[in-house]
């Protein structure tokens, strides 16, 4: 038998992993017959080798085996053997904590051939509800106010996320999180806060977008920090501006793009403000300022300071 679990959102493609493992714990206690391979590093005959020995116990092998997309070999190999791998008693799980490319020959065969389960980032309503549980778990609870600070401040980053609620939750031992301990705890987001910066370029408030910038260079932020934040908005922006060019639905073009649906409700609304021209050409300051910072033509907040007030 044979499982896929794959999807953008690497913090539940984990957590699915665990729970087959866990699992399979439980009925097989010795967990002698519990192997791990990296395809980087083994070949698909280090796969077979395995599933041929026989276990001293009777027992069930649960082989994990994780970065098959990055070995070509591994993966035609796979393909060309699947139905006898899908028909042994021993379980393989196909870990793929990414959106891998769909049209791949091995991503097809898997796809008809094994139980697949994708891990697509969060929507909205369903982050919410997942938070909620993270702090039941703590027997914490939160104000709704309070988790749309903490949805805003950190987005859909599950890693973070957990660690915020436990945070949070060691903070109020047993009692209820509410805005004010967000604020407290939860620091802002550098990226939501640089979307903030190109949102008031967008309203032609230079004035805001260039005292946002300054607030996390005086916190400390290095300014070729900054600049890789503005260049990476500015990037998922020619993305969104692209497919939207095509013509495709909202839905479509979010799942195409790769994007947070969070991050991409707000792409959305600001790609629509620029052409697809001015948005090439904005993108080719940003490498030209870089450049300029990194061959030291122009100090590096001044460069910053030069290219907001360009756009």
């Amino acid at each position: 038998m044979i499982y896929f679990i794959y999807g953008q959102d690497s913090h539940r493609v984990k957590g699915k992993v665990e729970e087959i493992i866990l699992g399979y714990k439980k009925v097989h206690e010795s967990g002698l017959n519990l192997i791990y391979i990296d395809a980087v590093e083994k070949s698909f005959g280090d796969l077979c080798n395995n599933l041929k020995i026989t276990s001293m116990f009777a027992e069930k092998k649960l082989i994990i085996v994780k970065n098959v997309f990055e070995n070509l070999k591994f993966q035609e190999a796979f393909v060309e053997n699947i139905k006898n791998l899908e028909d042994s008693k021993d379980i393989i799980v196909i870990s793929e904590p990414t959106a891998p490319d769909q049209r791949t020959k091995f991503f097809k065969a898997l796809l008809k051939n094994v139980k697949c389960q994708e891990f697509e980032f969060l929507q909205p309503a369903m982050l919410r509800k997942w938070i909620i549980q993270e702090f039941e778990k703590n027997n914490i609870k939160v104000n709704m106010d309070a988790l749309d600070l903490m949805i805003s401040r950190v987005g859909g980053d599950l890693w973070q996320m957990v660690n915020e609620v436990k945070k949070l939750s060691n903070f109020k031992l047993g009692g209820i999180v509410d805005k004010k301990d967000v604020e407290l705890l939860v620091g802002s987001n550098i990226e939501n806060d640089i979307f903030k910066t190109i949102d008031a370029l967008v309203s032609k408030d230079k004035k805001l977008a260039l005292s946002l910038l300054h607030k996390h260079l005086d916190d400390g932020e290095a300014p070729l920090k900054l600049l890789a934040m503005i260049s990476y908005q500015f990037r998922n922006l020619l993305v969104i501006r692209e497919l939207q060019d095509m013509g495709l639905p909202y839905a479509a073009a979010v799942k195409k793009s790769g994007l947070h649906p969070f991050v991409a409700q707000k792409i959305f609304y600001i790609a629509n403000q620029f052409s697809m021209l001015k948005l090439k050409k904005i993108y080719q300051k940003i490498f030209q300022v870089d450049s300029d910072i990194k061959t030291g033509k122009v100090e590096p907040e001044t460069a910053l300071d030069l290219l907001l007030a360009s756009i």
